[in-house]
């Protein structure tokens, strides 16, 4: 009976710990998460524009296969890599983060560039008719896919560099928290975005209160203009997450002269800001960090543009040719 006694003490006492190591990484995950909140909201902000122009019936289902990548890139990929990165090569990770930032860059100046260069005239009627949907959605995931993979991969770092040192087994844990809690929080959102008209459309046409058929008017007539606004926004947080990344990481190897110049600028804006009577002075300072950034991502990604046209595209082709070719020719 004593026995019996001990070894319940024990197994109690194992459950304490347990709890307080799940209480840990909650907690670690919790403070990890808020810190990685501007690359969250970054891709919330991406994402709903790769479901435009998709049928009602298959808006979910694209955002649950990006989700669905999005997860699998975390978990399976930045995860372990992370983690294996940080513990015998953390000199790589800037390079590499600042690959990413670059890419990011790129993608934004890109949609900029097509706009003022009216590439993004729409298709004839009969040619979009022709479009096979099923390969136009995959191209979409895909892409989709791609860029979440830098996002979460500043989410991942982010949120690495917030968690105290401590073992590899706690780390692991708390990241995965992170990943699943941000990847549920982000498309959740994006689900909630992409669906808002279809409920307004209901509401407009079923609800018995007048007040609420014009709520869900008003939900639809808005929705539009609020998608074309999205994804400005998901466009300019390319640039400023990309160009933040490029200029910390130069910053972190030695090339202090963006990083110092853009918070000099950001000081003295926010100094000017103080004399016209502004009281938001963290905001100022932001704002103006920010959007500097945007435009150092912005000239990075126009600089970008004819490399890889004329040098990567064409590079990435011929290997591809290679691989694909029939053996012996």
């Amino acid at each position: 009976m004593s026995g019996l006694i001990a070894l319940l003490d024990d197994v109690a006492a194992i459950a304490k710990v347990a709890a307080a190591s799940v209480d840990d990484v909650i907690a670690q995950a919790a403070k990890a998460g808020t810190k990685a909140a501007g690359a969250v909201i970054d891709d919330a902000a991406v994402t709903p524009k790769y479901v435009t122009g998709f049928s009602p019936a298959r808006e979910l289902p694209i955002v649950w296969r990006i989700a669905r990548g999005s997860i699998f890139n975390k978990l399976v990929f930045l995860l372990p890599a992370g983690l294996l990165l940080n513990t015998f090569a953390p000199w790589v990770i800037t390079p590499l983060l600042m690959l990413g930032g670059a890419y990011l860059c790129f993608e934004g100046a890109e949609k900029i560039w097509h706009v003022l260069a009216h590439k993004h005239a729409e298709v004839p009627k009969t040619v979009a008719e022709a479009v096979d949907a099923a390969h136009l959605e995959e191209q979409r995931v895909s892409g989709a896919i791609k860029t979440d993979f830098i996002l979460s991969a500043e989410i991942m770092t982010i949120a690495l560099a917030a968690i105290p040192d401590g073992t590899i087994w706690m780390e692991a844990a708390t990241l995965a928290v992170v990943a699943v809690g941000i990847t549920v929080m982000v498309y959740g959102s994006v689900a909630l975005i992409v669906k808002a008209d279809d409920f307004g459309l209901h509401l407009s046409q079923e609800s018995s209160l007048a007040m609420f058929r014009a709520l869900g008017r008003g939900i639809v007539k808005s929705m539009p203009t609020f998608l074309k606004v999205l994804t400005t926004v998901g466009t300019a947080a390319m640039l400023w997450v990309g160009g933040s990344i490029v200029i910390h990481g130069l910053k972190d190897l030695g090339q202090k002269g963006v990083y110092t110049t853009i918070h000099h600028l950001a000081d003295q804006a926010t100094q000017m800001a103080l004399s016209w009577g502004v009281t938001a002075e963290g905001f100022v300072t932001w704002f103006a960090t920010a959007a500097m950034d945007g435009v150092f991502g912005l000239a990075l990604g126009l600089l970008l543009i004819p490399i890889v046209a004329k040098v990567i595209e064409p590079l990435w082709h011929m290997l591809r040719g290679k691989k694909d070719a029939p053996d012996g020719q």
